[in-house]
């Protein structure tokens, strides 16, 4: 995963990006989302950055105070109506564009300049689609039948298929009345008042206790969820538990208590309590790796296999002893299975360990010395291995590779301008 490296921790630090205040008159009574606001939009752009919009002015990020939107959008005057960020790989001069709604009006900008030709009337590029709307969100293949997006106004949600621009409408009365919607980590959030309510985007169902309470989830306030003062981590005290790629693509690392997801980057690198995903695992883990669509999670002596699906469920009867399910004993320090391969790979010390994971039961191959001790954790793809010690990682092309090496390459440092720490 060639991401890793260039999104490593910055989560994991919990490092919530911070706006620096306008020199401006017009910061005399700028709006406090604390106070508990109603947003009209909420959109990402292209870089992952979230805005959240309100009347003439926005937030960048979960955290930092307001400021005008027109510092960010050139040409945009007034509110905003509804904005999403365009997912459309099959129309790359489209793709990744953020599109603000104002009255009849559409704004498409990239890299937070406003493309040729605009504003333009919404019949034009949204065909069936009405004006003065009250949310919009992009929904891609996969999550929706087909890329699409999905537009508010009162109770009737729109949707409009990208390719097509056919528009199917549906009332979804059920639903509170939405004043923005947002995808964040493929989910879906109707916000309303300074509530929201998460919701399917195909049906519009709603399952959980709903509506919750932005401030604890989507901002950083005093005396709420993400209040606590965070601070970036220094690149000298970076430090992994784990991480893995499963066969859905997803990457994650772990740290202490918590992990992240790193191939979500473009929403924003967010960490969560592991016991958020894997309730049954509360204190760390030691090692984790994924195959045939199930994350092995290994904790002391404890293993834990969890089929890997929308959500993790953990497969009847587990945990399990490492010894009865792989065949060895010992403290793991790392472990990782690369891409279209059946052998886990267990780093113990200084030993790797091969385990054949079509054998029952499943059987240490070959025990391999190498030039590495203590290392943090491991992870191979398509690039390579990357073995984690501390604030450095070594590199290696293959396990074969890493197996007959009997000399460690040179370590490379984790540096700010990959992962975002302090120097």
């Amino acid at each position: 995963m060639k991401t890793v490296t260039k999104t490593l921790f910055l989560c994991l630090m919990f490092a919530l990006a911070r706006a620096a205040p306008l020199q401006d008159s017009a910061t005399d009574a700028l709006p406090d989302r604390c106070e508990g606001i109603e947003f009209d939009a909420i959109s990402p752009d292209e870089k992952g950055n979230t805005f959240f919009f309100k009347g003439d002015h926005l937030w960048k990020g979960f955290s930092g105070p307001a400021q005008l939107s027109r510092e960010y959008f050139k040409d945009l005057s007034g509110h905003v109506d509804a904005a999403f960020r365009m997912h459309s790989t099959d129309n790359p001069d489209d793709h990744d564009h953020i599109y603000l709604f104002l009255d009849d009006k559409v704004f498409s900008y990239f890299n937070q300049t406003l493309e040729e030709g605009y504003p333009k009337q919404i019949q034009e590029d949204f065909p069936g689609v009405p004006t003065h709307l009250d949310a919009a969100v992009e929904c891609p293949k996969g999550e929706c039948k087909a890329d699409s997006v999905l537009f508010f106004k009162e109770q009737n949600v729109h949707i409009y298929d990208i390719n097509t621009k056919a528009v199917k409408t549906k009332t979804w009365s059920h639903l509170p009345g939405c004043t923005s919607v947002f995808r964040w980590l493929e989910h879906y959030y109707c916000f309303h008042g300074h509530n929201f309510t998460r919701f399917n985007p195909v049906s519009g169902e709603v399952t959980g206790n709903y509506p919750k309470d932005a401030r604890n989830y989507f901002m950083r306030c005093a005396d709420f969820g993400h209040g606590s003062a965070y601070k970036v981590l220094k690149c000298s005290d970076v430090k992994l538990d784990a991480v893995t790629t499963d066969d859905a693509g997803r990457t994650y690392a772990f740290a202490g208590p918590i992990y992240m997801r790193l191939d979500t980057h473009r929403d924003g690198l967010h960490a969560f309590p592991i016991t958020k995903a894997w309730k049954e695992v509360t204190n760390g883990v030691d090692a984790v790796f994924s195959y045939s669509d199930k994350i092995y999670i290994i904790k002391g002596d404890q293993l834990y296999i969890y089929k890997a699906d929308a959500h993790f469920t953990l497969i009847e009867g587990y945990p399990k002893t490492v010894k009865e399910e792989l065949g060895f004993e010992g403290h793991v320090d790392a472990a990782f299975v690369c891409p279209n391969e059946h052998t886990a790979h267990i780093i113990q010390g200084q030993t790797m360990r091969d385990v054949d994971l079509t054998s029952t039961p499943r059987v240490v191959t070959q025990d391999l010395p190498l030039p590495l001790s203590d290392i943090d954790a491991a992870l191979c793809g398509s690039d390579g291995i990357k073995l984690f010690k501390g604030s450095q990682y070594y590199y290696y092309e293959s396990p074969r590779t890493l197996g007959v090496s009997r000399i460690a390459p040179r370590p490379q440092k984790v540096t700010s301008a990959m992962i975002g720490c302090e120097d």
